[in-house]
């Protein structure tokens, strides 16, 4: 090899990811086996103590923290193992934002899945599905036969949006709305930090019935009595009526551009003149050659989860929004983890264009 390949970022990073499904795994297990959560507790126990908590035989446990420490998330001092800060920050906790949540739903649903690309990208087809019971056309509908698995999806679904809902929370755009319509708001999550940071505001979230039924136990857990949940299709039923805002949050990644059209001119119709849009997600560069969560995600979306979609260019909605008929269309982009929010307004004829 040559002096100049091996100080290459490039050959670096090949490097990095001929390695990372195993290293991934292995920092999965050691969320399985709470090794993270045992040495925040513990810092500084040996492999013995480990081995007493995890119950992994020695050898297979040396194997195991060998990799991890591998990528630095765990070190080894004299002997002695300890968390880094990023993973006591990250992945030590059980708490509803972390880490170890969407690990566990990456391993489980993403990864499995991208065995299938080839195939999958050949045929145009989401064929990582067949792994899954049902005949329905997208993934989180197949979901709805297995609530366990639905629970744990959703839940690394949850933990990854209170890592990013912050940043949409606090647009001051939302001032101007008072009841607002979460189209495909899941379990509730974005909805109740909306919520906390706009008292004025009544917020309403529709999605598919079995997602509605899991977000109904966010109610007990302290989901504010301002938000509603109402159950049915986005895509056959009605929007429910009387909001003056939309907000399509990580919604319409998934789907083509045909049924985003068809979703924009749906909400279109249902917002009164002068109603608001929001449309909050992964955005890729505007070249289409950087953003490495973006990339991830639409593979996953076309190899699993729709068939379809992907992490579009913020110009792609704006465009998609002046079609539908909106006005005042505009991103702000930068945010956390190649986030964009584009917004627009229905002008106050409220005619849409033919």
């Amino acid at each position: 090899m040559s002096a100049s390949r091996e100080h290459d970022s490039t050959y670096e990073r090949f490097q990095l990811l001929l390695n990372a499904p195993a290293l991934f795994n292995a920092m999965a297990t050691a969320v399985d086996l709470r090794i993270f959560a045992f040495l925040r507790q513990h810092a500084g126990a040996d492999i013995d103590r480990i081995r007493d908590f995890t119950g992994i035989p020695a050898h297979q446990l040396r194997v195991l923290l060998h990799a991890v420490c591998a990528t630095g998330l765990i070190t080894r001092r004299n002997g002695a193992y300890s968390n880094s800060p990023v993973a006591d920050e990250l992945l030590a906790t059980d708490a509803p934002d972390s880490w170890s949540h969407v690990l566990v739903g990456w391993r489980d649903f993403y990864y499995p899945a991208f065995a299938h690309m080839t195939t999958a990208l050949r045929t145009g087809t989401n064929t990582a599905l067949d792994d899954y019971p049902g005949d329905e056309p997208t993934l989180y509908q197949r979901l709805a036969h297995d609530p366990a698995r639905e629970a744990v999806f959703h839940r690394a679904m949850s933990a990854f949006t209170l890592r990013v809902v912050d940043a949409l929370a606090e647009c001051d755009e939302f001032s101007t709305v008072r009841h607002l319509l979460d189209v495909g708001g899941g379990d509730g999550t974005t909805s109740a930090r909306l919520s906390m940071r706009h008292p004025h505001l009544r917020l309403t979230v529709f999605d598919m019935p079995s997602v509605s039924k899991m977000a109904e136990g966010n109610v007990g857990a302290g989901l504010p009595s301002r938000v509603e949940l109402r159950s049915g299709d986005i895509f056959g039923d009605p929007f429910p009526s009387g909001p003056d805002g939309i907000l399509f949050s990580h919604v319409l990644e998934i789907f083509s551009a045909a049924r985003i059209a068809h979703l924009l001119g749906k909400a279109y119709d249902a917002l009164p003149p002068g109603g608001r849009i929001f449309i909050y997600g992964f955005n890729a560069s505007s070249d289409e050659t950087e953003g490495i969560f973006s990339a991830r995600l639409g593979l996953y979306f076309n190899v699993l989860a729709s068939g379809e979609g992907m992490a579009y260019p913020a110009a792609d909605y704006e465009n998609w929004l002046r079609a539908a008929g909106f006005g005042d269309v505009h991103t702000i982009g930068g945010l956390p983890f190649e986030h964009g929010l584009t917004v627009g307004a229905k002008p106050g004829g409220g005619r849409r264009p033919t």
